[in-house]
């Protein structure tokens, strides 16, 4: 039955393809190979069990460097009856592992021990009789490490389906194995096509590609235990895509097809699999990625199972998440990974489509007495979600969203310490913030940031949703920064202002700044089109602020309601000629190769609940602000100064 783009439950899908897996005989472990023990075994996982040749140790031997004995001959001693023993009949030395005389049960550590000696005639000659003084009695078999104490002869070692560690390595080794039998690898087929693509290290036009989806999934691939191989770039032709599948087919045990899957004209995927085989699901119900297609290639005795990638990033990633691993973790014959969960609290409300499982991308950190989870973007196409992300929640389908404060259980892509050693700063845009996160990570902390800005940094602050916020507002009545606003929103709450950076705010506009936009004024011009940032953030608060004092409308700028949330996205919009002019820092024009036009100097500081500001965990990053390298880095950008970083303004 052919399914074409119409999105079916995750575990139809599933069952679908594992019923054709099976009927091709697919569906367990490969095959097997016997292979060295040696370092190169580490990860492979036995495809027989491990019964030891021989035990470990396979003799009585020495824990201690000392005296054998036979401990009833010890029974009387003690500290104030010490006995002697005569060395050769009823001792004998022995250094750490040595084996046990058969006349000995037991070891005297030397520290134990005193040496004496008896000087005894006889007719020829003078001799020296060598004895040890102990003063305590020795119980059978102490200090000794008997035949078996580790591995026993015949005793399973470990089973079928392990994945070896380093020590699994040695243990194997002890039980007297040389070789072992371990499953054989799947070898996977990654096949990027389209004529949009170009190569990693390529120049790039508009309409180009570059293509790292390969990289990705093959590494994947690796690290799931599988071997990779990356085919050359097809374009979009139909019959060389059709021939490359089919010779990939000869020599794998999977392909993995990577191209958009849509009904646009350039999709070749789900008719290469029609053509060569069996097209058993085009769409699954999960976001990113539902236009996945699964299928088999070939006749009925030698099927190939073939997966049809989504080409944005997100979903292919999530694609190898949801339907590889598993189908690698059987052919290995070891369990599907298990992710380790921990229960968080949605710092903001999402939504999600109702017929689809939603696998919604978190940042993770512990603040005070609770773990928050910040969801990031939810574009397929946003690599840097999956980079930023500390773990993902399912929201399954049926369910619309979920309000801010619900919990969800995360699974985690990092240690649940990383968590814990995690700085969650909500709030304004800088880029210094993005330094102090690399200078962080020298000092084993992350510093994870949302730019919400300056105001919803303090709205999170009063919620208790981060350590720390990064604010620029201005006070129109007074043109102090931030002080008002913490009185306003956070009266309540303990907290140090400490400055950051100061900078200057101007307008960034193209190279050679062509339509001679010199002020504010200019952004009423009927040619001249403006990106603005979000509301409450401090850029556009200052904004705002000027134009009440210039008289000048909001109505009549165009472009004011577009919105971004960073200087940098505004930046990208004005380079990209989706807009005119904005207002921002001038490094991230420079950051973007753009003109600035200098107007104000601002202040942005940090605001730091009490609490936080005294903890263990934040020490590193106050330290920063003292430290002279970092003050001479940010002095470098374009724009900054570090006059007053680190002072305490409250």
């Amino acid at each position: 039955m052919t399914i074409y783009l119409q999105d079916i439950p995750l575990p139809q899908a599933r069952e679908r393809f594992e019923a054709a897996l099976k009927e091709a005989g697919k569906i367990g472990v490969l095959g097997s190979e016997e292979i060295p023990l040696d370092e190169h075994a580490l990860g492979r996982v036995l495809s027989t069990p491990i019964w030891a040749s021989i035990s470990s140790p396979h003799y009585h031997a020495s824990a201690m460097d000392g005296y054998a004995i036979y401990s009833s001959t010890t029974s009387l001693a003690g500290p104030t009856h010490p006995i002697e023993l005569l060395i050769g009949t009823q001792a004998a030395y022995v250094d750490t592992g040595d084996p046990l005389p058969s006349w000995c049960d037991a070891v005297i550590p030397i520290e134990n021990i005193e040496h004496v000696s008896e000087a005894i005639a006889t007719h020829d000659q003078l001799q020296k009789m060598m004895r040890i003084r102990i003063r305590a009695a020795v119980t059978p078999w102490s200090h000794v490490r008997t035949m078996g104490e580790d591995i026993v002869a015949t005793q399973l070692v470990l089973p079928a389906g392990h994945s070896l560690r380093p020590v699994d390595l040695g243990a194997i080794a002890a039980s007297g194995h040389a070789s072992i039998r371990v499953a054989r690898k799947p070898s996977i087929a990654i096949l990027p096509t389209g004529s949009e693509l170009v190569p990693v290290g390529q120049p790039v036009q508009a309409g180009d590609i570059i293509e790292y989806n390969s990289i990705v999934l093959a590494s994947q691939v690796i690290g799931w235990g599988a071997e990779a191989t990356r085919y050359p770039m097809t374009g979009d032709d139909f019959d060389l895509i059709c021939q490359r599948v089919a010779d990939a087919a000869r020599e794998h045990d999977l392909i993995l097809l990577n191209a958009g899957s849509s009904a646009g004209s350039e999709d070749f995927s789900s008719r290469v699999v029609e053509r060569l085989g069996e097209l058993l699901v085009h769409g699954v119900a999960v976001r990113p990625g539902h236009p996945v297609i699964l299928g088999m290639i070939g006749k009925k005795l030698n099927r190939i199972p073939i997966i049809g990638v989504p080409g944005y990033p997100v979903s292919a990633i999530l694609t190898g998440e949801i339907f590889v691993e598993p189908l690698i973790s059987k052919w290995l014959g070891k369990s599907p990974q298990v992710p380790i969960t921990m229960k968080a609290t949605l710092t903001r409300k999402v939504t999600s489509p109702a017929g689809d499982d939603d696998y919604m991308r978190l940042a993770v950190g512990r603040v005070g007495d609770k773990v928050l989870a910040a969801p990031l973007s939810r574009g397929a196409g946003v690599i840097t979600s999956m980079v930023r992300a500390d773990g993902i929640t399912i929201l399954p389908r049926g369910v619309q969203g979920l309000p801010a404060g619900s919990e969800v259980e995360v699974n985690l892509y990092r240690h649940p310490s990383d968590i814990n050693n995690t700085i969650f700063a909500i709030g304004s845009h800088d880029i210094t913030i993005d330094i102090l996160a690399q200078l962080l990570a020298e000092k084993d902390r992350r510093l994870i940031s949302a730019n919400v800005g300056s105001m919803g940094g303090l709205i999170a602050l009063s919620r208790g949703e981060c350590h720390l916020a990064g604010s620029h507002l201005l006070d129109p009545e007074t043109g102090e920064y931030n002080l008002k606003y913490v009185q306003e929103i956070i009266p309540n709450l303990p907290v140090k202002i400490i400055t950051l950076v100061g900078r200057q705010q101007g307008l960034l506009v193209a190279k050679g700044n062509p339509k001679q936009i010199i002020s504010l004024q200019d952004l009423a011009r009927n040619d001249v089109a403006y990106i603005n940032r979000q509301n409450g953030a401090g850029t556009r608060v200052l904004l705002d602020y000027q134009l009440r004092r210039l008289g000048i409308s909001s109505d009549e700028i165009r472009g004011y309601s577009n919105e971004e949330y960073t200087h940098l996205s505004v930046a990208a919009a004005v380079a990209s000629e989706r807009a005119d002019c904005g207002l921002g820092i001038e490094a991230a024009a420079q950051a973007l190769g753009l003109d600035f036009v200098p107007m104000y100097q601002e202040r942005y500081d940090l605001i730091i609940p009490q609490s936080y500001y005294e903890s263990r965990l934040l020490n590193p990053l106050l330290d920063l602000l003292m430290d002279q390298g970092f003050k001479n880095t940010v002095s470098g950008l374009p724009g900054y100064n570090v006059d007053q970083m680190g002072q305490v303004i409250l």
